[in-house]
């Protein structure tokens, strides 16, 4: 067993990466300023209109465009300097979220505008995501990487914890607002390390040159490898039915358990409190594969149908801390079985289309539930989710046995000699991505 500053170290080895520690607290912070945006605009859509089919609408918009955006968003990102890009799409985010802050002053602002707004947001989203994700791996050697994008869904998770919780302070205090102000203030943060990297330090790879069917290509090439063809079919299905945290969350906490905005936001800070729990657990992980995210699926499936049959409120607070730990579970090996094998060249287009899988599916999943919800009851989608993730992940188990890559494991090349003989080895049965924002994000942030 390994000494405890050894487990520490190894768990925090891809912060010794200057650029990329700049990255994570910069991130860090406007991520926790995304999630005041995230929960005061869902709130202040459903008290105005008290429908979850609006709520659902809400989701459809901000994440709408990704559905229809991201391929060609991601060979944006493939062709491009993302550093440049980041400066770009942070910084028209942070107009976003300005826009969000006059509406929510305008005490008698319209209701569609609010929607409208996402809508824009959703489309620079569409942009950002896979530019963001993909940078991870120029920051840090290669060797560092799966450490890398694990903490970086850390540093998603963590920023979950504190921006619901100060979201919700901001709602009960000084009004919705001020939330959307404080998150466009954070954006300056995240600018400010961006210019402070060192591109002598990046480790860029190869742009892909302009040419016919190349969105194509990527389609192509993820549906030839079978490990990933099973990976992102079992992703579209936690996607559309189990990934709606946004929309589910106040739903469930305000209809199904009565409670108020601040369960809403305890209830989330908890989930998210889980999820890092989760990150850092399997952080240290050296061989992830298909196995690992059946396991994660069905646990994550499992903690979501107990979490739709609590009593009250307490009992919620205890369950959604197993959902976020078993959901980042899943989340973490589908990102590790991509990150490791995709060509340099096809990344963002293979991010891309993850990030359609995990997040473009809410325009679909999203005003379901609602839906569901309105006329079900607010525990409804709650278990539609889990019991869609226990279906999916059984059957995706079965399809890797027969495609004889159950137990084909994924891990971290520390050379070049180890990048051939573990590509030679898994014989095209792993790829590579990187987690949500939200995993990101997302859970589904827009962060």
């Amino acid at each position: 067993m390994p000494r405890l500053p050894d487990a520490v170290g190894r768990t925090f080895s891809s912060l010794s990466h200057r650029n990329f520690k700049l990255f994570f607290w910069g991130q860090l912070v406007s991520n926790s300023g995304n999630w005041l945006t995230t929960v005061a605009v869902t709130l202040l859509v459903l008290h105005r209109t008290g429908s979850g089919a609006d709520v659902g609408l809400l989701s459809a918009c901000q994440f709408g465009p990704i559905l229809l955006l991201s391929a060609w968003a991601g060979l944006v990102a493939d062709r491009s300097n993302k550093r440049h890009l980041l400066y770009l799409t942070q910084t028209l985010e942070m107009l976003q979220s300005v826009a969000l802050a006059g509406l929510a002053f305008w005490r008698h602002s319209p209701t569609w505008a609010l929607f409208a707004v996402s809508l824009v947001g959703g489309c620079m989203l569409a942009f950002d995501n896979p530019a963001r994700r993909s940078f991870v791996n120029e920051m840090v050697s290669e060797g560092h990487v799966t450490n890398a994008v694990t903490l970086n869904s850390a540093m998603v998770n963590l920023s979950r914890i504190a921006g619901p919780a100060i979201g919700g302070a901001l709602i009960v205090s000084v009004g919705y607002g001020w939330c959307f102000a404080g998150d466009a203030a954070s954006y300056l943060v995240v600018l400010a390390a961006l210019a402070a990297m060192r591109d002598g330090e990046l480790r860029r790879a190869p742009r892909t040159p302009r040419g016919p069917g190349q969105v194509r290509a990527g389609l192509r090439y993820v549906a030839a490898t079978p490990v990933l063809r099973v990976s992102f079919v079992l992703l579209a299905v936690i996607g559309t039915a189990s990934y709606n945290f946004t929309v589910v969350f106040p739903l469930f906490v305000e209809r199904g358990l009565h409670g108020s905005d601040g369960g809403y936001t305890l209830v989330y800070s908890l989930f998210s409190a889980g999820a890092v729990v989760g990150t850092l657990a399997v952080a240290r992980r050296e061989a992830v594969g298909p196995r690992s995210m059946v396991a994660g699926a069905v646990a994550f499936g499992v903690a979501m149908v107990v979490l739709a049959v609590v009593p009250d409120l307490a009992w919620a607070y205890l369950v959604v801390v197993a959902v976020g730990g078993t959901s980042v579970a899943y989340m973490t090996a589908t990102t590790a079985i991509v990150q490791l094998r995709a060509d340099p060249q096809m990344v963002g287009r293979v991010l891309a289309l993850q990030t359609v899988l995990m997040v473009g599916t809410t325009p679909v999943g999203g005003p379901l539930l609602g839906l569901l919800a309105d006329a079900a009851g607010g525990r409804a989608p709650v278990l539609v989710g889990g019991v869609a993730a226990v279906a999916a992940g059984v059957a995706a188990a079965v399809a890797f046995r027969r495609a004889g890559s159950d137990s084909v494991p994924t891990q971290a090349p520390t050379s070049q000699a180890a990048a051939r003989a573990a590509a030679t080895s898994a014989t095209a049965s792993t790829l590579r991505s990187t987690s949500p924002g939200v995993w990101a994000s997302d859970g589904k942030s827009t962060s």
